[in-house]
């Protein structure tokens, strides 16, 4: 057996990217955590508040990560065939490209931050506070975008582990200056929820220079041994990369603009009901951020040994990722089923807040093996060169099962929280058999 084909090295290869994203994606959790416990000390308008904001903020942010997700498939490919110009030219262009758009991006968000909050119908409090809070972190949009952008190509290469120092930075800093900001600590001004945001803003500044002379050098490293290109816009390269990012984009566009209709309803039962849900959010990262590496392994490993030609080696690196995606989930998943209250309690201390968010916990602990494994067969199309079909099976759950029966159950029929949960759930199981019947109708692996 040649050594490519050895189970232990594809094993290694696996864990060489998924570990480092996996820790990557545990420090983004337990900053994020760290970070909302901080402002749920402040008060309940607070969480209400950097709740409502990231939601507009993300759905900018879901273009870049698109992108950057896309870009990722690409390179992943055209590395596998050994096409270093190409990587090298996507990289140049695609840097202009992500400033350019992000600083509009930007722009457009802080302008209008009041007009846009204002489609969430909460109270005016709530309401005042996000736009403050919106207006703040938006400035750090151009810089989360060069993260994303620089994350999609080296992982498309293989490197997990640049990403994680720049993210690591990312949320090292976030943490820090959050304790400084928000309560005032060592001198610092106390500046409560403005204090939050500009932690934010620095943090992502920080990352965003590391991250960028990482790209730099890499994207030098590439043309070592290649014919010189001048800088500039190639339309083929474009396209390629809008050929994978804008999907990809859309796709997380799709989930953060439903977001909104998700936030409207669950508005309607209480800011309590809403402060459960975004501690529960946190919470459930335990389980699906690990998750994602795998998922992203696959769009590497997958897209690497297609554009090699060689469909053998990435269906055994498919076989490797299905099987650790089994056994992360299981333990990730379970713990939200065990300890939900436990896990709660972490992150507040008001009881009311706990008890709807457990219920919350319990639901999506019993959704997270679908939801994971539909990510991991969602990261081998867009490995393969199939980016639209993640988009569909994420348009169909999205807005033809969660929202029109959250806004059911919320509006007309004014049912239990609870309903809500099982309606988030459902999208799940059918997003997890569309992308496996995706998957067997390319027949990705099958030699013609």
């Amino acid at each position: 057996m040649e050594k490519r084909y050895d189970s232990k090295i594809i094993r290694n290869n696996v864990l060489s990217m998924i570990v480092p994203i996996t820790f990557e994606n545990i420090l983004q959790m337990a900053a994020g955590v760290v970070s909302m416990a901080f402002v749920g000390r402040i008060n309940a308008i607070a969480i209400g508040a950097i709740g409502i904001s990231n939601i507009l903020y993300r759905i900018a942010w879901a273009l870049f990560k698109g992108l950057g997700v896309g870009s990722s498939a690409f390179v992943a490919r055209n590395y596998g065939a050994q096409n270093n110009n190409k990587i090298s030219s996507v990289t140049e262009q695609g840097i202009f490209v992500v400033a350019i758009m992000s600083i509009l991006m930007q722009q457009i968000l802080y302008w209008n931050s009041e007009t846009l909050l204002s489609i969430f119908n909460s109270s005016q409090e709530l309401l005042h506070s996000a736009s403050i809070y919106l207006k703040i972190i938006s400035w750090s949009l151009p810089f989360a975008a060069l993260i994303q952008f620089t994350a999609g190509i080296l992982q498309g290469m293989g490197d997990a582990k640049t990403p994680m120092i720049v993210v690591s930075v990312l949320n090292i800093v976030n943490i820090i200056f959050s304790f400084l900001l928000i309560f005032g600590n060592f001198g610092f001004p106390n500046l409560g929820l403005r204090g939050a945001g500009y932690a934010y803003n620095i943090a992502h500044v920080v990352s965003a220079a590391l991250g960028l002379y990482f790209l730099l050098k890499t994207n030098k490293e590439l043309k070592e041994g290649t014919e010189k290109q001048k800088i500039g816009f190639r339309k083929e390269e474009l396209l390629s990369l809008a050929k994978y990012g804008i999907p990809t984009s859309l796709e997380l566009s799709f989930y953060q603009i439903g977001a909104i209709f998700i936030t409207r309803a669950i508005l309607n039962y209480g800011e309590t009901a809403y402060a459960a849900y975004q501690l529960g959010l946190q919470a459930e990262s335990v389980s699906y951020m690990p998750a994602t590496g795998l998922a992203i392994a696959a769009t590497a490993f997958v897209g690497r040994s297609l554009g090699s030609n060689d469909k053998k080696l990435g269906k055994m690196y498919l076989d490797e990722l299905f099987k650790m995606t089994i056994i992360i989930t299981a333990f990730a998943g379970g713990a939200l089923l065990l300890f939900p209250k436990l896990i709660m309690r972490a992150l507040t201390d008001d009881l009311e807040v706990v008890a709807i968010g457990a219920v919350y916990l319990i639901v999506m602990g019993f959704s997270q093996m679908p939801q994971n494994l539909s990510g991991l067969y969602n990261g081998v199309l867009r490995g393969a060169g199939y980016p639209n079909a993640p988009l569909i099976n994420t348009g169909l759950g999205i807005w033809g099962i969660r929202i029109p029966l959250i806004i059911l159950i919320s509006t007309y029929f004014h049912g239990n929280i609870l309903w809500i949960w099982l309606s988030m759930a459902l999208d799940l199981f059918f997003r997890f058999i569309f992308a496996y019947s995706s998957y067997k109708r390319k027949d990705v692996f099958s030699e013609d």
